[in-house]
């Protein structure tokens, strides 16, 4: 079966022939990039580079771009030579479904590096019966919470749901949000979202969080996207009594909303979703957000240094919450490759628990672990974004970053330690 006008047969297709004709045989034997045999690993990178979201993919492709050259100037995982494939989703669930085809059938990836809550949420049965694990540093929605990892038996993939994140959930940071706007004495609120599920998986957080802690919900708006004015909504919003109000929207309908809200002199305190403390929102709004403030995944990893000085040769893309994330994302599974012996789906499963948890030699990239599983050591790596030890789920515990709006730019002005936030998520349930 031909699979595109180049004439050439897919992996997956001629493996699936070989195997009904009898026919045995090694991907990597065969030169398609899947075992260690081979001179190319390939990993898929579902990306933004178009869509309401394209703001934040230049600095999680630098972060990747970066973490490739370090992978590939430490010899590669197994000695081979990494690569990654970008295909851009715009962010779009049937775009998504189709870059992962694309992605595993054509270009022989055997890892993938992203995709987001809004792709993965209605995909998630798509992206199980592909057996390939994802570690994304994009998702925060808490659908995810219990679904993902390896449950804790990295030796037994029958109960793997196959997709690892590298960022913390919703309701690690709406729970920061909740958390500060309570200590604010912020004791009624109003909340205006989008219908995306990133925009309501972050106001579910946020109000659960908030809630928990004794917190009213004095209103709740619900708004399209791509309005031209959110006049009507505002009124809705504002005709009852809070001292704050959340706002969980894509940035550039966040910038119109906003816009709206200064310019009809609504007032009180602005409370913003992760994704909107970019300075552009700060910017085109002006002096009327300044004091506005975001709960964002923290930056306190223990090897985030390591990351910002190669981050920072690598161009000049500005950081956002998911470019360290990215960093870890790549790092991890390539030490899972290296550990593994072998570059399949399911090998690089198998390690991606065991390369972030136990104890074992402390590493901070690719190259330190790739030395110390040479000298026959069991590695923990450590990441920029969080600690990365990897939960039964999937998932990583990070502290929270709160950043200020102030004259056109936001600036971290705190950070809430993981410790302080773990009341808020339960164990058996993260």
């Amino acid at each position: 079966m031909v699979s595109n006008s180049m004439g050439t047969v897919n992996r997956r297709t001629f493996l699936k022939f070989a195997g009904a004709s009898g026919l045995t045989a090694t991907a990597g034997c065969l030169g398609f990039g899947g075992s260690g045999g081979s001179d190319t690993i390939v990993f898929g990178q579902p990306a933004a580079q178009t869509g309401q979201w394209d703001f934040l993919q230049p600095g999680v492709s630098q972060a990747t771009d970066v973490a490739v050259e370090g992978i590939n100037s430490a010899d590669g995982p197994l000695d081979s030579q990494l690569e990654v494939v970008r295909r851009d989703t715009a962010v779009n669930p049937q775009e998504a479904r189709s870059v992962v085809t694309q992605l595993l059938d054509n270009d022989d990836a055997v890892a993938l590096l992203g995709l987001f809550s809004s792709e993965i949420n209605p995909l998630f049965n798509f992206l199980q019966e592909q057996q390939t694990p994802i570690v994304t540093p994009w998702p925060g929605s808490n659908f995810l919470d219990t679904r993902g990892g390896d449950k804790g038996t990295p030796e037994n993939t029958d109960d793997d749901e196959w997709i690892w994140r590298t960022v913390i959930s919703d309701t690690v940071h709406t729970a920061g949000a909740a958390k500060r706007a309570l200590e604010q004495n912020h004791d009624t609120i109003g909340v205006i979202n989008g219908t995306t599920e990133g925009a309501r998986s972050w106001a579910d957080g946020f109000i659960t969080s908030y809630e928990n802690g004794g917190g009213t919900v004095a209103n709740q708006v619900e708004v399209s996207q791509g309005e031209s004015s959110y006049q009507s909504a505002l009124d809705r919003l504002f005709g009852t009594e809070f001292s704050a109000f959340a706002v969980s929207i894509p940035l550039e309908d966040a910038i119109t909303l906003l816009s709206d809200w200064a310019d009809g002199g609504y007032g009180r305190q602005p409370i913003l979703s992760d994704p909107l403390s970019q300075n552009e929102l700060a910017e085109q709004v002006g002096g009327d957000l300044n004091g506005a403030w975001a709960a964002s995944p923290g930056q306190s990893g223990p090897n985030y240094d390591t990351f910002l000085e190669a981050y920072e040769g690598g161009g000049d893309a500005e950081l956002n919450a998911w470019t360290a994330p990215a960093w870890d994302a790549i790092q991890v599974t390539a030490l899972a490759v290296e550990r593994a012996g072998e570059a399949n789906a399911e090998a690089i499963e198998r390690n991606l628990g065991p390369v972030t948890r136990g104890d074992g030699t402390e590493v901070a990239t690719f190259a330190e672990g790739k030395e110390a599983l040479g000298n026959d050591e069991e590695i923990v790596y450590r990441g920029a974004a969080t600690s990365m030890s990897f939960t039964n789920f999937g998932n990583v515990f990070g502290s929270v970053s709160i950043n200020t709006a102030q004259d056109g730019t936001f600036t971290e002005q705190e950070v809430i330690p993981a410790e302080d936030l773990r009341e808020f998520v339960s164990e058996d349930q993260y």
